[in-house]
């Protein structure tokens, strides 16, 4: 019977069946007979029609057929079926309950042939999710970007669900999955959920599977629900760029670095096109194999600030546009600013033999810089100098004093965090030290973090080597003093020194630099507690402000594009950020996400859902009123105008 029952409506409402017993009074209303007033006419010719009622009026005569009695019938019957809320049962679980996660990472917003991208294909399918909802179905939209976003509650109102689809937009950063497993188990809390659906074209972080040496994506998420997991087509080929680095090659000028990718469905070709301030640098046409990068150099003037912007023009059908374009500031090219006290010896030594430093003070004691790039110095009276990255020498910071105190006795480096920017490739094993940094009584090293340092190097009873963070600046403590070490006879010194400066460098963008991607703009440095104008790429603007340290940060950027921070009608900056993510360029797509426990395999089959029918018998219903209607007010026949 199995054949059968697919051409077997199901109902979900059987008591709508006992409208079926209004049949019984409507027959009997037709079978009653009418009460008429009597009157004495001359003749019955003309009223043959009245005897004929009189007759079928009559108990137990012959009922004579009607045709408005069997529209009434008619009429009823289909109510009746429209009660009961027939539906057609498709192949799917019916869940009260059901979270639908939506990819909306960049590659969602990828095109094919017929200029469908794969979000509308993914928002066609879950339209006849919401249409073939059952009254005790309720759905909730989750939007899977950068971060996870719920679109709706629990909900069964289907043009709800419709808006919220036809607002959602792709946005130009890669998917973080988790984050919408993690929204899902968080409200499986309150309500039974059993099942979760993903729609995604399957670009997530991959790995090679052990097994086939397919690519599979890792997922770190204990599943607390199973999911199903239906993968979008990918839409064809497509070229990007997915890295835009420069490197001060010489004082005077930058070298810049682009890489290009392609997917790998098949072979791209593009023109490459680099500006700076809106001047063209150089171009260059290349042609890349199925799955092939190649990395493009220009040499770009350091002797002042430039605005870098690259393009692709692809040749051909080139499924994403996101990515075909980045931005890049370089600032001008000038020494690094230095101040280190005359005392310090051993430290303006190592400063002094680097090419590109400036060290204050001068001989003359003079201090031309405001604001330096780096600050050395074993006067606490420093603390105070701005700079990005300052090296306090035997300087204990005030708020650490109740903590911890320093005796003249030997101290001996226990463990240093050999990965630490400033302690990379120093060997700090054999360093004699002649001042003892002690903790005092009842401190641990989590009362020294929780006042925002971090613990660089141990000493045997103490902290020896400290950082903190402040704001987009950093601050070393070296708690003893190099100088009552052997430290600067080691040959780690001079490479300790190296490493203070290339961070410095660094933070002050004069070495390497690198493309911002969507995401997060970077945090940017300017006045204190003072509110600007973001200008969004679409033209769209919000209100940000700085904090007490001057950082403006946490501005979203999940689109690509031009950023403009303005101070009432006057451009401050202008930051530009692209997608630059090789996996959402490569198009690469999985077919299998491994979970902790478990691997979810993607769906080729779609699931058929409930298909309701009581709208159908509804909309009969409703025409074989108006044909009633129709039928009781048409003129009698034989009569004339």
């Amino acid at each position: 019977m199995s054949w059968l029952s697919s051409f077997i409506p199901s109902f979900f409402n059987p008591i709508g069946a006992a409208l079926f017993a209004l049949l019984i009074p409507i027959i009997i209303f037709y079978f009653l007979k009418l009460r008429r007033t009597r009157v004495e006419i001359s003749s019955l010719a003309l009223w043959q029609q009245v005897i004929n009622d009189q007759r079928v009026n009559a108990p137990f005569q012959k009922f004579k057929r009607n045709f408005l009695l069997f529209l009434q019938l008619l009429l009823l019957c289909l109510v009746a079926l429209a009660a009961m809320q027939p539906y057609w049962k498709g192949n799917a679980e019916q869940l009260t309950y059901l979270p639908i996660l939506i990819d909306v990472s960049a590659s969602m917003g990828s095109v094919d042939q017929e200029g469908d991208t794969r979000l509308d294909l993914a928002k066609a399918e879950i339209l006849q999710i919401v249409d073939g909802l059952l009254p005790d179905q309720k759905l909730t939209l989750i939007a899977v970007g950068a971060s996870a976003r719920r679109l709706t509650e629990f909900t069964d109102n289907k043009q709800v669900l419709k808006n919220a689809l036809a607002k959602l937009k792709v946005q130009d950063v890669p998917s973080n999955v988790v984050d919408g497993l993690r929204l899902a188990q968080a409200l499986s809390r309150t309500q039974e959920i059993k099942t979760v659906r993903f729609y995604s074209d399957g670009n997530l972080p991959t790995k090679p599977n052990p097994a086939t040496g397919k690519l599979m994506a890792e997922v770190d998420f204990d599943l607390p629900f199973s999911v199903d997991f239906f993968q979008i087509d990918s839409p064809g080929n497509n070229i990007g760029i997915t890295a835009l680095n420069a490197r001060r090659a010489t004082p005077e000028a930058w070298d810049v670095f682009l890489r290009v990718e392609g997917a790998g469905s098949g072979s791209t070709e593009s023109k490459v096109i680099l500006k700076a301030n809106g001047e063209l640098v150089g171009d260059e046409q290349i042609v890349l194999g199925p799955g092939e990068a190649q990395r493009i150099i220009f040499k770009v003037d350091a002797q002042s600030a430039q605005y870098l912007e690259a393009t692709l023009e692809p040749v051909g059908h080139d499924a994403l546009q996101v990515d075909n374009q980045t931005w890049l500031n370089l600032p001008k090219g000038r020494d690094v600013d230095v101040f280190c006290p005359g005392e310090l010896t051993t430290f303006r030594h190592a400063l002094e033999a680097l090419e590109g430093v400036d060290v204050f003070p001068l001989t003359d004691g003079s201090e031309n810089a405001v604001d330096y790039d780096l600050l050395i110095s074993d006067k606490s009276g420093d603390l105070g100098k701005p700079a990005g990255v300052s090296v306090f020498i035997g300087v204990v910071p005030e708020d650490l004093k109740t903590l911890v105190r320093i005796e003249d006795e030997s101290a001996e480096v226990v463990d240093w965090q050999r990965d630490a920017q400033i302690l990379q490739h120093v060997q700090l094993k054999d360093v004699v030290i002649s001042e003892l940094p002690i903790k005092n009584e009842g401190v641990e090293d989590i009362h020294i973090e929780e006042l925002g340092y971090k613990i660089l190097a141990h000493g045997n009873r103490g902290p020896l080597i400290l950082s903190q963070r402040d704001g987009i600046r950093i601050k070393y403590y070296l708690l003893f003093h190099t100088d009552r070490s052997t430290l600067p006879y080691r040959v780690g010194f001079p490479v300790l020194v190296a490493n203070i400066m290339t961070e410095a460098m660094q933070r002050a963008s004069l070495t390497e630099l690198r493309a911002p991607s969507t995401g997060v703009l970077p945090a940017m440095e300017l006045a204190k507690e003072k509110t600007y104008r973001v200008t969004l790429p679409d033209g769209k603007h919000e209100r940000r402000s700085t904090n007490e340290k001057g950082l403006l940060k946490g501005i979203s950027a999940t689109m690509a594009g031009e950023y403009e921070i303005r101070d009432g009608g006057e451009l401050v900056t202008k930051v530009g950020v692209g997608l630059l993510n090789a996996t959402e360029t490569r198009l690469e797509t999985v077919e299998t996400i491994t979970f902790n426990e478990l691997s979810v395999e993607a769906e080729r089959e779609r699931l058929l859902t409930d298909k309701p029918l009581w709208t159908w018998f509804a909309a009969f219903a409703f025409v074989i009123l108006l044909v009633e209607w129709w039928y009781f007010q048409k003129k009698p026949t034989g009569i004339p105008d």
